[in-house]
């Protein structure tokens, strides 16, 4: 009986896997916008299960990031596309940057999901090392999955230390959503597309951009309206 080696099978399962990874690399910058509308209001809007008001008042930036699609044959990635906005001196949320989530794995794994990722920034490192372009989650900031309900007191003593809090939403056939080792990189091309070539994420978030696309203010007015709640 003819047996297929086993590396050679692993660079066949990663083969086949990685398109769903980069699917949404041609994601319009638009779409991406209205999409990460689109789950921000969904996940606000789940009984008992919303991001606390009180942690988005605190919080120094927020990320969405859409369908980001997992993949794995014992070896894995995952890529998203999504926007993040900072809080500003006066309290109030910038002009969302555009940017792009990367990652990989090792392990038993099989299969595809796609999962909807909310990060909420409680320290302002993580947000300087985004303004200058890349971060990596659990190495330039700790991170822990995030407290739900109507305020944040429910979160435990790991919670309290985590830099970042991450919250997922997970279709297919992962059960959830691993983030450290995760790369989050300002997306310069979208960004270029939407507010003009050489504007960067720092003049982005300081309010230095004019025209803005609805979609796009939509999603700053969003967290506005849920960071009154």
């Amino acid at each position: 009986m003819f047996k297929i080696p086993l590396h050679r099978l692993l660079v066949i399962g990663v083969a086949l896997l990685l398109p769903a990874v980069s699917v949404h690399a041609e994601d319009p910058p638009l779409v991406r916008a209205n999409n990460a509308v689109r789950v921000l209001g969904e996940i606000m809007q789940a009984p008992d299960k919303a991001i606390p008001s009180d942690l988005l008042r605190e919080a120094k930036a927020i990320a969405v990031i859409p369908d980001m699609i997992k993949a794995g044959f014992i070896f894995g990635g995952r890529r998203g596309e999504g926007l993040i906005s900072v809080k500003t001196r006066d309290g109030t949320w910038s002009n969302p940057s555009f940017i792009t989530m990367t990652g990989g794995s090792v392990g038993f794994q099989a299969g595809v999901s796609s999962t909807d990722v909310i990060l909420v920034f409680r320290t302002q490192r993580g947000v300087d090392s985004i303004v200058n372009g890349k971060f990596t989650l659990g190495a330039d900031a700790s991170a822990a999955a995030g407290p739900v309900g109507r305020t944040a007191s429910a979160a435990t003593d790991g919670q309290l230390k985590a830099e970042i809090y991450s919250y997922s939403r997970t279709r297919g056939l992962f059960a959830g959503v691993a983030l450290d080792g995760s790369a989050l990189r300002i997306d310069y091309d979208a960004n270029a597309a939407i507010y003009g070539p050489g504007i960067t994420p720092r003049r982005i978030f300081e309010g230095g951009v004019s025209n803005i696309p609805a979609p796009v203010v939509d999603f700053r007015d969003r967290l506005e309206e849920y960071t009154q709640r």
